[in-house]
C-alpha cells in the first residue's frame, strides 16, 4: 500500500475509536440520567397521590366545616338576639 493510503487508514480509525469511546461514555451517562429521571418521576407521582388526598381531605373539612360554621353563627345569633332585645331602647339612652 501507499503511505496516503497508509495516512487515511489511521486517521479513519483514530477517529472511529475516538467515536467508539465518547459513544460509550454518553451511553453510560444516559443510562445514569434515565434511572434519576425514574427517580423523580417516581417522586412526582407520589407528591401528586398526596395532593389528591390533601384536597379531598380539605373537601370534606369544608363541606362539614361550613354547614358547622353555619349553624354555630345562627345559634349566636338566636342568643345575641335575645340577650339584647331587653337592654336596648331603638338604639337611644335614656337620659336622667
Amino acid at each position: 500500500m501507499e503511505i496516503p493510503a497508509w495516512i487515511l487508514v489511521i486517521f479513519l480509525s483514530c477517529a472511529l475509536l475516538l467515536f467508539l469511546i465518547l459513544a460509550i461514555v454518553l451511553l453510560v451517562k444516559l443510562i445514569g440520567i434515565t434511572k434519576e429521571v425514574k427517580k423523580i418521576v417516581i417522586t412526582g407521582q407520589d407528591i401528586a397521590a398526596k395532593a389528591d388526598n390533601i384536597v379531598e381531605n380539605v373537601r370534606d373539612m369544608s363541606t362539614v366545616g361550613g354547614l358547622v360554621k353555619r349553624f354555630v353563627k345562627s345559634y349566636t345569633n338566636k342568643n345575641s338576639n335575645n340577650n339584647h332585645k331587653g337592654g336596648q331602647t331603638n338604639g337611644k339612652e335614656e337620659k336622667k
